[in-house]
């Protein structure tokens, strides 16, 4: 098997990913998953698919992501390895599919308009 690239998107963030035969090592911008992600939620978040496709210790997968926070980052790297994991093998996404892993979700942030504070959110009106 060869390296196989996907990408993967959330808000602003985008994630490519590559996945070649290996131990389970995870890279991400040149730096280890746990001193990118630090929060063990995050790491669940990227760690999901390949643990619910038992696949955790048989891939060393490298990241590069950049734009958005640290959460749509992560997302972004899931919905990445979700589409590998289906690339590697078609029954994985009976597996991911009813977990919603390889849905993009498509929540953008709403634009700020003129004439109020934020996209929803009015100023304040005195009455005097």
């Amino acid at each position: 098997m060869e390296v196989i690239h996907k990408i993967g998107r959330r808000k602003t963030a985008v994630a490519r990913a590559y996945v070649s035969p290996g131990k389970g090592n995870i890279t991400i911008n040149k730096k280890d998953l746990a001193n990118y992600f630090t929060t063990a939620t995050l790491q669940y978040k990227v760690k999901q698919p390949l643990v619910l496709t038992n696949n955790d210790s048989n891939f060393d997968i490298t990241v590069n992501v950049y734009g958005g926070g640290i959460t749509g980052q992560a997302e972004a790297v899931r919905l990445a390895l979700s589409r590998v994991m289906c690339e590697i093998d078609a029954e994985n996404r009976l597996i991911l599919k009813p977990e919603g892993l390889l849905t993009r979700d498509p929540r953008m942030v709403e634009r700020k308009k003129f004439g109020q504070k934020k996209a929803r959110k009015k100023f304040q009106f005195s009455k005097r």
